[in-house]
């Protein structure tokens, strides 16, 4: 792949100040975030994809670091270190180069290096309305740009979470198989486990069953220094002694019922109008007042689209659909359009509210953004070549 003609480089730059105009004229505020990053913040934030995918390396003083992979982990830090008080409601727009290794070999849809155009909002109160006009500005954006046929897919991470509240388990396993949510096989897998039950054998965690968690972790350093066993990838005898002690519990805990497991299943398979989740939710006989609550939260984003001119019918709402991005948190979207060799996505975005305490916030503040990618929007509407 060779780099940009000056007519391309032309194209890009325009479509992206047409964006950029139009969200600075909606109340976002420019900034330019480092490129270079600390890689863990990414490493332990983004997920597996964007792990496998970025540039990491280490500069002269040992430090570890990276090109950035996108653009909302360092507007989230930007805000962190710009911002009087964290918490008060906050809006920026970007533009600015990506870095993410391309699996095959970089392309014109899929460079190594690439151009991100986007927004943040950090600190809305009214959340659904937030979602509501970020997904506008979104539309807005690409319309304005020129595209002119696609398709918006939308999820709901908040939807998922609150099908697992609605069913009896440890606390632990909610919050793994939320983990896993983004790896549809594993997440079968651990499903099939946990309604199995037991687990595999493991001598240390079972001597480690019915102690606290204060004398696994004696243990387990007691066994790591009498053996002189050094620690390895990263990980404390805190968090070694914890995860012996779940599988210790896991052991002799109640496995989760067959039918549960077949809800949950039947929930992550629902597809289509986002009118008729209600109809097709209702028919699995979902337990948990937490799930009316983000079923409420849901019927109202939607209301608020169309208020603000947003036609929904054509949107589709898939329950497993969580972007690849393991900090989103609660709505998700991402905009499609067809290309010459299928669909192609020009934008992802959604809700990720724990995302600033993860980076040092010293309480939740609330988050949502997208992001478009110019390079593929270009190649779509004429602007570059997509050869």
């Amino acid at each position: 792949m060779t780099g940009k003609s000056p007519d391309e480089r032309l194209a890009l730059d325009s479509q992206s100040a047409i964006m950029s105009g139009l969200f600075e004229g909606s109340g976002y505020s420019y900034i330019e975030p480092d490129i270079l990053q600390p890689a863990d913040v990414f490493l332990d934030r983004s997920g597996e994809d964007i792990r496998q995918r970025t540039y990491v390396f280490t500069d002269p003083a040992g430090n570890e670091l990276c090109l950035r992979p996108d653009l909302t982990v360092p507007s989230c830090r930007y805000h962190l270190e710009h911002a009087d008080v964290a918490t008060d409601p906050a809006k920026y727009c970007y533009v600015g180069p990506a870095f993410r290794f391309q699996r095959g070999g970089a392309s014109r849809l899929r460079p190594r290096e690439f151009e991100q155009v986007g927004i943040e909002n950090f600190g809305a109160r009214d959340r659904e309305r937030a979602e509501a006009e970020t997904l506008s500005l979104a539309i807005d954006a690409v319309e304005t740009a020129g595209l002119e046929d696609y398709s918006v897919q939308v999820g709901d991470l908040g939807l998922f979470d609150a099908v697992l509240a609605g069913f009896e388990m440890p606390n632990r396993w909610r919050a793994r198989l939320h983990h896993q949510f983004w790896r549809p096989e594993a997440f079968r897998d651990l499903l099939k486990q946990l309604t199995t039950g037991g687990g595999p054998t493991h001598g240390l965690a079972d001597e480690l069953s019915g102690r606290d968690v204060t004398e696994a972790q004696a243990r387990v350093d007691e066994l790591l220094t009498a053996d002189n066993i050094p620690l390895v990838g990263g990980r404390t005898v805190e968090e070694i002694a914890e995860r012996l002690h779940e599988k210790a519990a896991d052991r002799v805990a109640e496995p989760l019922k067959p039918e549960m497991a077949e809800k949950i299943e039947a929930y992550l398979a629902i597809r289509g109008a986002p009118s008729d989740v209600f109809e097709d939710i209702s028919k699995l006989e979902l337990p948990g007042a937490a799930l009316d609550r983000a079923l409420d939260l849901f019927a109202k984003r939607f209301v608020l689209l169309s208020e603000l001119g947003v036609d929904t019918s054509q949107f589709v709402f898939s329950a497993e659909f969580g972007y690849n991005l393991e900090y989103y948190t609660g709505h998700v979207f991402q905009i499609d359009t067809q290309g010459q060799n299928g669909p192609v996505q020009v934008v992802g975005g959604g809700r990720y509210d724990r995302l600033m305490s993860d980076l040092g916030a010293a309480e939740t503040i609330p988050a949502v953004g997208f992001a478009v990618h110019t390079e593929r929007l270009a190649a779509i509407t004429g602007g570059i070549s997509d050869d």
